[in-house]
């Protein structure tokens, strides 16, 4: 369904967390999605400047600015949230408090969250898996499981305000999945 203005998600801010070591694609192709269907898309990290992002962990790839550091944001002021994954990104993140407590609120408000790949990493770290099912990259699966979560190895899974995929092939069912939450939780 789309809005009058055939923008689905016009007048939603919706937050990117993400920093240095990030899947390039993880973070282009949803941001792309949605900024189609309207959205403001911001870059929240831990430090200003610049995030380099890579191409399968090792290749460096395009630098991206960020909009906010995520010390000084909270979940209130966006719509939803994405996590992209890379093994570095999400290792970093989880590291830190603040990140990790932002996406603790957000979860736990009820707002919409989309992950991918390594990213559930940091739902873990935010103890936020447990009694959800979710799908990851296949390393990730057992933190899951450990943390109370349940895995299913399928392109994409909706749990609640969660949607979860594997990896960048699966970024199509991902990004069209991530739309639809979005757009029915702004509708709810």
């Amino acid at each position: 369904m789309t809005s009058a203005d055939g923008a689905r998600l016009s007048g939603l801010t919706i937050a990117v967390l993400a920093t240095n070591g990030v899947e390039e694609v993880e973070l282009v192709e949803p941001r792309r999605a949605l900024e189609n269907e309207g959205a403001a898309v911001r870059l929240v990290s831990l430090e200003q400047g610049e995030i380099q992002a890579m191409e399968k962990d090792v290749h460096a790839a395009g630098k991206y600015t960020v909009d906010h550091v995520v010390a000084e944001v909270s979940p209130e002021d966006f719509d939803g949230l994405v996590l992209p994954g890379g093994t570095t990104n999400p290792d970093q993140l989880r590291q830190d408090d603040e990140a990790v407590s932002f996406v603790r609120e957000f979860v736990t408000s009820g707002r919409p969250v989309g992950v991918i790949c390594h990213g559930p990493w940091t739902l873990v770290e935010a103890d936020v898996v447990r009694d959800r099912t979710l799908t990851s990259y296949p390393s990730v699966r057992t933190d899951i499981r450990n943390a109370g979560g349940h895995v299913v190895d399928k392109e994409v899974v909706v749990d609640g305000n969660l949607v979860s995929s594997r990896n960048p092939g699966d970024l199509p069912a991902f990004c069209d999945a991530l739309v639809d939450l979005f757009a029915a939780h702004r509708a709810g």
